[in-house]
């Protein structure tokens, strides 16, 4: 089985002393949880490096600067997809 994130929620579980306070459901949902995040990162980087984007752009790169005319609340909201 390939449980990368949950091998490095582990490792990160033992180094963590204070982490034998918390009971055993509540370390396992955290070694789930890394394992979730794990995949949904590595599935975003590799539809990422599929789309074959010639730009690596961020909105938050985005110039908002009042002489080029974008509405800063307007982007905010287009942001959030709704």
């Amino acid at each position: 089985m390939r449980l990368a994130g949950m091998a490095k929620g582990l490792r990160a579980q033992l180094e963590n002393p204070e982490i034998h306070t918390l009971p055993f459901e509540d370390r396992m949902a955290l070694l789930v949880e890394a394992e979730l995040l794990e995949r949904v990162t590595r599935q975003l980087a590799a539809r990422i490096r599929g789309a074959k984007l010639r730009e690596h752009a961020a909105l938050e790169d985005l110039d908002t600067k009042a002489s080029r005319g974008i509405d800063r609340a307007l982007l905010a909201s287009l942001a959030t997809c709704q």
